[in-house]
């Protein structure tokens, strides 16, 4: 069972030392939520900043990166690594699109694939489904931070 030892202090303030802890931390929780929704309206993803969870993308990308995401609205390419929300998944999935199929309408479905990892994804897929639509496309890699790893070490 883990200990918050940062509580110890907390009998031994006076009111308005503890007033002005609780007002500090007020102010660092909502600095962080103003970035995080000032980067989702710049980048245009609900998803701004990923973390690689997994090592399927290696040798490109590590555990532990640290992805900034962008919406684009061009269509998606062979070989663009794009942010996924799989249906009926908790965590998005970063990965490489691997084929690309154009309906005669128009409409285009796509298949992916971690560059590491040895089969494509339909598996990860949710049952039936064979391949992703750009729905499903949460942002696409823009830039690659390795503080991700930092995040990373305190998650474990």
């Amino acid at each position: 069972r883990a200990r918050l030892y940062f509580l110890d202090d907390v009998p031994q303030m006076n009111k308005q030392q503890l007033y002005y802890q609780v007002l500090n931390f007020r102010m660092i929780l909502s600095s962080a939520l103003m970035i995080w929704k000032g980067l989702m309206v710049i980048t245009g993803s609900e998803s701004p900043i990923v973390v690689l969870l997994s090592g399927s993308m290696e040798p490109a990308f590590h555990r532990g990166d640290l992805f900034l995401t962008n919406r684009v609205e061009d269509p998606i390419q062979v070989g663009e690594t794009a942010v996924l929300r799989i249906e009926g998944r908790r965590i998005l999935i970063v990965h490489r699109v691997l084929k690309i199929h154009e309906k005669q309408n128009g409409h285009i479905k796509f298949l992916t694939k971690g560059d590491n990892n040895a089969v494509d994804d339909p598996g990860l897929y949710k049952q039936e489904q064979h391949s992703l639509e750009k729905k499903d496309v949460v942002g696409r890699y823009e830039v690659l931070f390795l503080l991700g790893l930092f995040v990373m070490v305190h998650r474990e």
